[in-house]
């Protein structure tokens, strides 16, 4: 059997003619930058995140980018944010000209540790970027409360946690900035590279909106200098088409965690040193990840691609083992997230994972635990 780490043909097909009919209307429209599909974008993700304002922008490394430059971020300041995420949250930081200074990450939830990052906080620190790994919100409330306190600016890097809950309040909505990506592996993503800012702040609003389209307002006249961050009106529309099913495409991934829960405890390879599951802390987990610490990782992971199983480790390398950062950390500064990288699975969790395919999943898994 072929399980595939996600399956984008599958949920094409079941919304195929809603997509195909929202291109069509751009082509139809040749409206492709700036169409009446962004603002439409727009409007639904601000009202989905509780939030007064969203602005469309190129991708979700962007979101964050723009975030920063709005905030005039640059050369001698800092900007903490957890040591175990994508590359593009303390890239976007570097590219500023600013430092990332790096957290552990709580080892539960797998998302930056609130009790370790007033340690880090100099006269040079400027803001926090919280990263809501896997589908599940970090805990933002002791973050606020530290930001506030320090007046700090706090950029949720929100890219796998669309409708994600925290404590009664949507990822996004609670920091100052709420950024997120529509990459097409993302729980609601387009046909290529997209993103999102959302603040409840509208003169930040204004200013996302000018700095993503170079700066500019009016056309041609430039009090800053900003970038081509636009959302295209092709990606826009794609959003609006798969939007609707969100929420039901969420639930669905809960129920497959749920599912791989009950099935691994059932097969007795859960504790015991051998497998953890993940921890739901926050209201609501939207699974764009379902990740496992297992023994034997790599070998695991080897086992179950000659089962046809897609994987994959999210993510191998901590932020201060990468070259670029090396100047940053040494081995041992940051055990949590060591550990993580070198423990952690994401195992298939897309919604129209089947019964079958998921007992194939933990058959697989339990039986390379028996060998």
């Amino acid at each position: 059997m072929i399980v595939p780490l996600l399956d984008l043909k599958a949920q094409y097909n079941s919304i195929k003619s809603e997509v195909d009919t929202a291109v069509a209307e751009v082509f139809e429209s040749q409206h492709f930058i700036n169409g009446p599909q962004v603002k439409q974008c727009e409007k639904a993700i601000a009202e989905y995140c509780n939030t007064s304002d969203a602005i469309g922008v190129s991708s979700g490394t962007d979101a964050l980018l723009i975030a920063l430059m709005v905030e005039e971020i640059g050369a001698g300041d800092e900007v903490i944010t957890t040591d175990f995420s994508f590359f593009a949250t303390a890239g976007c930081i570097a590219r500023t000209g600013a430092k990332p200074v790096f957290v552990d990450i709580d080892p539960s939830s797998y998302n930056i540790d609130p009790d370790q990052i007033r340690s880090k906080i100099t006269s040079k620190t400027k803001a926090i970027i919280p990263v809501h790994l896997y589908g599940q919100v970090a805990d933002m409330d002791p973050i606020m409360a530290i930001a506030e306190e320090y007046n700090l600016v706090v950029i949720e890097d929100g890219a796998q946690a669309i409708g994600a809950e925290y404590r009664g309040k949507r990822a996004g909505s609670i920091g100052h900035y709420g950024c997120f990506s529509f990459f097409p592996s993302k729980n609601l993503g387009t046909s290529g590279d997209g993103g999102m800012v959302v603040t409840n702040d509208p003169q930040k609003g204004e200013m996302l909106r000018i700095f993503r389209n170079h700066g500019s307002k009016p056309k041609y006249y430039h009090k800053y200098i900003g970038g081509n961050f636009r959302l295209d009106t092709l990606h826009a529309a794609v959003v609006l088409a798969k939007f609707p099913h969100l929420d039901s495409w969420s639930d669905a991934r809960k129920q497959n965690a749920d599912r791989y829960r009950r099935l691994l405890e059932n097969k007795g390879v859960v504790g015991n040193g051998v497998m953890s599951l993940p921890v739901e802390v926050a209201d609501r987990h939207i699974y764009n990840q379902f990740v496992i610490r297992v023994e034997r990782r790599n070998a695991l992971q080897g086992f179950l691609k000659q089962k046809g199983i897609g994987t994959e480790v999210y993510y191998p390398v901590p932020f201060h083992f990468q070259k670029c950062f090396a100047y940053l950390g040494e081995t041992g500064d940051f055990p949590e997230s060591e550990a993580a990288a070198n423990e952690t699975l994401a195992l298939p969790i897309f919604p129209e994972l089947t019964d079958e395919q998921a007992i194939y999943v933990v058959d697989s898994i339990a039986e390379f635990y028996s060998l």
